[in-house]
């Protein structure tokens, strides 16, 4: 199980920063007047990896003064921790986590 939970942060770890890479093109894009991102695209990559996208709007600051950026992206943070503490404590998962 650990090696499955080691995989699972490596890839979060790389999709987050993808995500982070993305808002960070589009914010060069738009400072170069370049064609962009849909924002839809944006929206969907902040599922994927709302860490990375939170960050990239504060280091870029890009998207914060839109609210369906800095309501919407925060929103779904709370949403997945929210699934993931349920995942985590209501299966067996836990046990396996923890050892007990």
């Amino acid at each position: 199980m650990i090696q499955g939970v080691c995989g699972f942060i490596i890839v979060y770890l790389l999709v987050n920063l993808a995500v982070f890479a993305i808002y960070g093109l589009d914010k060069k894009k738009a400072i170069n007047g370049e064609w962009r991102t849909p924002e839809r695209n944006l929206i969907a990559a902040a599922v994927m990896g709302t860490p990375g996208a939170l960050l990239g709007m504060i280091v870029f600051r890009h998207k914060i003064r839109k609210p369906k950026f800095y309501i919407g992206v925060p929103l779904i943070l709370v949403i997945e921790a929210v699934a993931a503490f349920l995942v985590i404590t209501k299966t067996d998962l836990f046990l396996q986590l923890t050892g007990i």
